[in-house]
Formats: C-alpha cells, structure tokens, sequence
C-alpha cells in the first residue's frame, strides 16, 4: 500500500491568509513609488532647464544680448538646451507655451492637456525676468518647510 502526502484544505488556507497579510502590509509601502519619481522627474527637468537658461544668461551678458532667452530661443536645438524638454510627467503632454506676467508670477496652470510646461520671460523689466515652471496643480511628494505638499507648478 503507497501512502501518498498532499496538503490539506486547512495548511493551503493558512499559507494564503499568510500571503495577503504580507501583501496588505507591503503594498502600501511602495505605492507612492510612482509619484516619488513623477516628483523627480519634474524637479530634474526644471532644474536642468533653469540651469540651462543660467548659462545662457551669462554668455549673452558677456555678448552683450538681452538676458534671458525668448520662447523660440529656448526650443531652438542646441541653442539653450542640448535636447527636447521632455513630457511634463503628471500629465504626460509635452511642449512648453509662453504665459503672460501674472501667470508666470503666480505660477498659474491653464490648459494641462495642450502644454506640459509655461515660460514666462521679460528681458525689458529691470531686473528682467525668465520663470519657467510646470504646468500642472498635480500634488506632488515634495514638501514645503512647514511640510505640507507642493504642487507641480511650485517646484
């Protein structure tokens, strides 16, 4: 006679239930991954374009020539930046649109689903001006100093 070992319905239950404990506790904990990078990404994206308008600033400074560069300027290849401003993560649209004053001082989103990002640039203002930021009110993972979150258009 050949005995044969099978789990019973009980010990398969008991590794289940184990299983959707461990799942409910690990879950949560790397869910907010995606918005950490979301987050990321936008930040390494004004970052490097800011930085590339820095250094745009300093050579025409030195040339001679207005500031800051206008909106053509900036999206001109190789002229500001080495390659294309990617999408705006939160919303997944590229391009970038140029906003009046009020909308570049305040930050102001309009239009999420045609642009990924705004410019504002005033090189007649004393001083003059450039702001370039994302246009998106997503909440983002990043935290203002009283810790409370900052949206996309604020980093």
């Amino acid at each position: 006679m050949t005995l044969r070992r099978a789990f019973t319905f009980v010990e398969v239950a008991v590794v289940l239930i184990i299983l959707g404990i461990l799942a409910a506790m690990v879950v949560p904990r790397f869910g907010g991954i995606t918005d950490d990078a979301r987050t990321a990404s936008v930040q390494g994206t004004v970052n490097g374009v800011r930085a590339s308008i820095a250094a745009y600033r300093t050579n025409a400074l030195l040339a001679g020539n207005p500031p800051f560069p206008a909106l053509k300027e900036l999206l001109a290849p190789g002229l500001v930046l080495q390659s294309d401003i990617p999408p705006n993560p939160f919303t997944g649209v590229g391009g970038v649109r140029e906003v009046s004053s009020k909308a570049g001082m305040y930050r102001l989103v309009d239009g999420e689903e045609k642009y990924g990002w705004n410019y504002y640039v005033d090189n007649s203002a004393t001083p003059p001006v450039a702001i370039f930021y994302a246009n998106s009110s997503a909440e983002t993972t990043a935290k203002n100093a009283d810790g409370k979150p900052l949206t996309a258009n604020e980093l």
